[in-house]
């Protein structure tokens, strides 16, 4: 996949924006409409703000379509503690935490992701928000899996199969749409056709709707 990345210069700040990513929560313009303003092109001012606040308003974009480096020396982003994916109700996975995608090209690394469970996506793995074209409807509760005692830190690695589900293999924790633990291990895999009974966890539905990822 061919990632699409756009950046907006600051003398102190670089702004990194993947638009295919951008499901408009409207964090960034709701936090600081000053830097950016749909309205306006560029719609991105990296310099209508001091560099510490931009970031922080960056850090809140739940998709991962917005990152930032810092040209001043301030700190990167750091990376979450503890691997967690939690289920959007008739939406996508939204992972925080230490992630790798293996088979991704450009930029594997990631703190902030929101992942496609829905099928329709065109810019896989991603969401790209096509669960609301095609009506996803998946209330998010889940039943619980496999739930381990503890699931310390650590790497997160991600490898979206060839028209199969997502693998995931690392410490992490799901939680459902209430915010409730359905799973903590180290390795599971995640349905990112739409047709599972037993979402998010795959069962092989896949193969029965002849699923294709390219």
């Amino acid at each position: 996949m061919e990632r699409k990345i756009l950046q907006y210069q600051g003398q102190d700040i670089m702004v990194h924006y993947e638009r295919p990513r951008c499901m408009h929560a409207e964090e960034c313009v709701h936090g600081l409409p000053e830097v950016f303003d749909s309205t306006r092109k560029p719609w991105v001012d990296a310099d209508a703000a001091a560099a510490e606040r931009l970031a922080e308003v960056v850090r809140r974009c739940p998709t991962g379509a917005l990152h930032y480096e810092r040209r001043d020396n301030g700190p990167a982003e750091a990376t979450p503690e503890r691997n967690i994916v939690t289920i959007a109700a008739d939406g996508p996975l939204y992972v925080r935490g230490d992630v790798e995608f293996i088979n991704l090209e450009g930029n594997p690394i990631d703190t902030r992701v929101a992942l496609c469970r829905c099928g329709a996506s065109q810019y896989k793995p991603f969401c790209d928000g096509s669960h609301e074209s095609v009506a996803f409807k998946d209330d998010g509760k889940a039943r619980p899996g496999r739930i381990d005692a503890t699931a310390p830190g650590g790497r997160l690695t991600i490898e979206a199969a060839a028209n199969g589900p997502l693998i995931l293999v690392g410490p992490l924790e799901i939680r459902n749409a209430e915010g409730k633990v359905v799973f903590r291990g180290d390795q599971t895999a995640l349905c990112r056709c739409g047709a599972s009974a037993n979402k998010p966890f795959c069962d092989g539905s896949h193969n029965g709707i002849d699923f294709r990822t390219e």
